[in-house]
């Protein structure tokens, strides 16, 4: 059985992804940071459903090489990692201090780097391998009062560029999903009149579900994306184009 990994699993978009994997025939190593609680009842509700354990859970704060690495050694080789961990925060620009935009990028871009990296050499010796980034639309459209999130996954972007390109020639496809207004309780925070807002400007006329993202996550990992790579899907209900 392959065996996949997802950063940020307890989460709205996470627990979708993971959910859908274990569907798909992967066993699925659930990492996590602050959210135990939820990540347990994944895994419980996961395990649950199938005759034989197809989930396990891993505390580690992938921006933290050495929490990074220990999780990537407790877990084994991994066929399909799915970089989905990040925090978000809105503050205008000239409010933003150092300790945010360090805390920003460490999650956002250097979590992102440390576990591809970790992941690749079981990868390179197999001659096969999925990276499937989860970036965000602000990463390629920018949003006002988030440049420091909008930077952040605008480099996840270019890190999944330019990795495929290097990766590629020992079988490794790397893509990025790009993520519209999604349905989370992070966007929740948002308010009912901003979510209403951001869903009249959707050309679907609806908001996203953590499920749509989960599908695309699907199809990249899938023998069908086998010559796919180096790509920024939208997932946005035509919100950028």
């Amino acid at each position: 059985m392959q065996k996949a990994l997802v950063t940020g699993a307890a989460g709205g978009i996470g627990s979708a992804i993971a959910k859908r994997l274990c569907r798909d025939g992967f066993f699925v190593v659930l990492n996590f940071f602050h959210s135990e609680k939820a990540a347990v009842r994944l895994r419980d509700g996961i395990n649950s459903s199938f005759p034989e354990p197809r989930a396990e859970i891993f505390r580690a704060d992938v921006s933290d090489r050495a929490q990074a690495e220990n999780m990537f050694r407790s877990a084994g080789g991994i066929d399909v990692l799915v970089n989905n961990a990040g925090i978000a925060q809105q503050k205008l620009f000239t409010d933003i201090t150092e300790d945010d935009w360090r805390r920003m990028m460490a999650v956002d871009v250097t979590g992102v780097f440390h576990c591809c990296q970790l992941a690749l050499p079981y990868m390179i010796h197999r001659k096969h391998g999925k990276i499937i980034n989860i970036s965000s639309m602000w990463g390629q459209a920018g949003a006002s009062c988030e440049v420091h999130y909008s930077t952040a996954k605008a480099a996840v972007i270019g890190l999944t560029k330019a990795l495929a390109k290097e990766v590629g020639p020992s079988g490794i496809t790397v893509n990025c999903i790009a993520p519209g207004v999604i349905d989370t309780p992070m966007n929740a925070s948002l308010g009912p009149e901003t979510m209403r807002g951001l869903k009249e400007e959707t050309p679907l006329e609806r908001i996203g579900t953590p499920d749509d993202i989960a599908g695309a996550v699907s199809f990249l990992a899938s023998p069908d994306a086998d010559f796919i790579t180096g790509q920024a899907i939208g997932v946005n209900g035509g919100f950028v184009i």
